[in-house]
């Protein structure tokens, strides 16, 4: 997986594009952040004997579209006035939900992504298998292992969220 500090960059990225065509408050962009890194509660799968390629392992449903849908339209139903509203929180919640999935599909660890569960359980990867994954456990993040991580998000991850706030933000100026 990436780590937390990637996917909630991916959902800050995604913040800034909508922002441009939708009113997002701070609220927003920090459920969208928690949406981006949510998929990675699969994790307490694990502590009750559940095998990683289990439907309902790591990175299974809880990785897959069906699931960001489910979640983005649940959260859009609660939080939006209106129907306009109700479907652009929807897209916008889907789309940092499922940065997540896309996300561990381009690292170089694991048995792959459930995209499609609950329909298929194949595992897949991307093509561009380029993000150094993650260690699941807290005390291996705080290690070379973790510094490795943390680097390959900064340029596959961090440096693209830089580049598309800087463009995005003379981009504004250019349209007011």
């Amino acid at each position: 997986m990436a780590s937390a500090f990637g996917h909630g960059a991916a959902a800050l990225t995604i913040s800034n594009i909508f922002k441009l065509k939708t009113k997002l408050s701070l609220g927003m962009v920090l459920l969208a952040v928690v949406c981006s890194i949510l998929p990675d509660a699969d994790v307490i799968a694990f502590k009750f004997g559940i095998p990683y390629e289990s439907m309902w392992g790591h990175r299974g449903i809880t990785h897959s579209f069906f699931f960001a849908a489910i979640l983005s339209s649940l959260l859009a139903y609660f939080f939006s006035k209106s129907k306009r509203e109700f479907w652009a929180l929807n897209a916008f919640l889907f789309l940092t939900t499922s940065s997540h999935t896309l996300l561990d599909a381009c690292t170089t660890g694991g048995l792959g992504v459930a995209l499609f569960a609950p329909f298929d359980n194949s595992r897949y990867f991307l093509p561009w298998q380029v993000i150094k994954v993650s260690p699941l456990s807290l005390s291996s993040f705080f290690s070379s292992w973790g510094i490795k991580v943390l680097m390959s998000e900064f340029i596959w991850i961090g440096i693209p969220f830089l580049l598309s706030t800087i463009v995005l933000k003379l981009f504004k100026k250019t349209i007011r």
